[in-house]
């Protein structure tokens, strides 16, 4: 499997944090989020577990937003239709919570707005559907 970074950010501490999609064959479970430190070394897993990840955010308090563009891998998406995504809420003291279950197809990319929510695109890879979502990370 080769690592497809798909996303990167810039975290509360300096450092770069880079998430992976993986590649061919998008195992589940199997993407990483990587810490670059802001001094240059090398990326250390900075939190595993995730599957095909799409895009990453930070709270101002740290927290941290994984989208993931179909939980149950990619195969089982493009294979099967199923392009059920999550966005996994990973609390600073690494405490995971999926955040709006149920409602994400395919997302693409999110934000954390300056209103204290999360925006999050939809359906991203069908044309003509696309939508964006306002979601309550305490809700």
């Amino acid at each position: 499997m080769q690592s497809v970074p798909t996303t990167v950010t810039q975290g509360p501490d300096g450092a770069l944090y880079v998430g992976e999609l993986t590649g061919f064959p998008f195992p589940v479970d199997g993407a990483n989020v990587y810490r670059v430190p802001a001094q240059g070394g090398a990326p250390q897993i900075f939190e595993a577990g995730f599957t095909n990840i799409v895009d990453i955010a930070f709270g101002p308090d740290g927290t941290l937003y994984v989208l993931e563009i179909a939980t149950n891998g990619l195969l089982a998406g493009f294979g099967g239709g199923d392009f059920t995504g999550a966005l996994i809420e990973v609390a600073p003291d690494g405490t995971r919570t999926e955040l709006a279950p149920g409602a994400l197809f395919a997302p693409g990319g999110v934000a954390y707005g300056p209103d204290g929510m999360l925006y999050v695109t939809n359906n991203s890879i069908f044309a003509g559907a696309g939508q964006v979502l306002r979601i309550n990370p305490n809700s």
